[in-house]
């Protein structure tokens, strides 16, 4: 779940205490459920020492564990890597001093593409909202996430834009909209709202909203603009509020379905939800679209992340053309 559980008031035990302070930071709570998990397996190599008895030395052998024994890829050491940083510098006040310990290689890896007619089969073994779902991951660029958690006020149809909230590095931004994806929409929003005004009649119709935002507006978690677009089948009890809402779509639930439609297709790819996204920078890649269009439209921090797609484009070998295709 992507609902932050309660805390005491006053933590006293550590790992409340970090919980706490992330919190107050205003961090997202993906990255408090991952640092927390980092430090609690930190403690554990250690045989539960506290974190303050100890230091660098404890960290790199952590650290090189990791690699040496298990096994982990580059891109997880680099979160362990900075989730220790944030625990001694930010929350303990301890800075670490240079660490020295075996690093990950980094493998050279490239994304998994959906060619035009793989995404076809796909999507046509899927039906209702999980085809939805697909279809805006492939027509808009979204992440799996950031296709649930998309509320009602997030879709601007004059505009013909989707506003992104709360994304990777929790950033904020817009993406297109597309022709094809108006009319379905506005139907699953309608059908959404409907939902929504049947589980006020029961007094359930309230749905979950940020800390900060809840406290600003009170009553905006029953308002129609803040509902989301896809909500689950069956009611839920928020941990935080300890009260029965409809929240999104759970995306173990949406991936489920996408494996599903994957193998049902006959694809032997390595694919899941990711690659429709994929997909959808390299289809605009082979218009003729620009790299810094496509970064704005994915979300990229770093032009580097985009330019990836330049390797995974329809011609594939750099666009060379085989002799074999001439000669025969």
């Amino acid at each position: 779940m992507d609902i932050p559980s309660p805390l005491p008031a006053q933590p006293t035990r550590f790992l409340d205490k970090v919980r706490s302070f992330i919190r107050l930071r205003g961090m997202a709570y993906k990255t408090e459920t991952t640092y927390l998990f980092w430090i609690k397996r930190f403690i554990r190599f250690h045989d539960r020492r506290h974190p303050e008895s100890m230091g660098t030395v404890e960290v790199e052998a952590f650290l090189s564990h990791l690699v040496l024994q298990a096994n982990v890829s580059t891109a997880t050491q680099r979160v362990a890597l900075n989730a220790l940083v944030f625990l001694y510098r930010e929350f303990l006040g301890q800075p670490l001093e240079e660490l020295s310990f075996e690093r990950a290689r980094r493998p050279k890896r490239l994304p998994t593409v959906f060619s035009p007619e793989e995404v076809k089969a796909v999507i046509g073994n899927l039906e209702g909202e999980y085809r939805l779902v697909a279809m805006l991951l492939y027509g808009s660029g979204l992440r799996i996430n950031e296709a649930l958690r998309l509320r009602v006020k997030d879709v601007d149809f004059d505009m013909q834009q989707l506003i992104v909230r709360s994304g990777k590095g929790d950033k904020d931004r817009i993406t297109l909209l597309p022709d094809r994806l108006i009319k379905p929409l506005r139907k699953q929003i309608d059908s959404a709202l409907h939902q929504h005004q049947a589980d006020l009649l029961k007094g359930v119709g309230s749905v979950y909203l940020p800390a900060g935002l809840a406290r600003k507006y009170p009553n905006a978690s029953e308002e129609p603009g803040w509902q989301y677009v896809f909500p689950a089948a069956e009611l839920s009890r928020d941990p935080r509020a300890n009260v029965r809402r409809r929240h999104h779509l759970l995306d173990r639930t949406v991936q489920k379905h996408f494996r599903r439609a994957i193998l049902d297709a006959g694809i032997r790819k390595h694919a899941g939800s990711h690659t429709f996204r994929h997909s959808f920078a390299t289809r605009l890649l082979e218009a003729g679209y620009d790299l810094r269009t496509i970064q704005k439209l994915l979300g990229h921090s770093d032009l580097r992340t985009t330019e990836i797609y330049t390797h995974v484009v329809r011609k594939g070998g750099f666009g060379v053309r085989s002799p074999v295709d001439s000669a025969f």
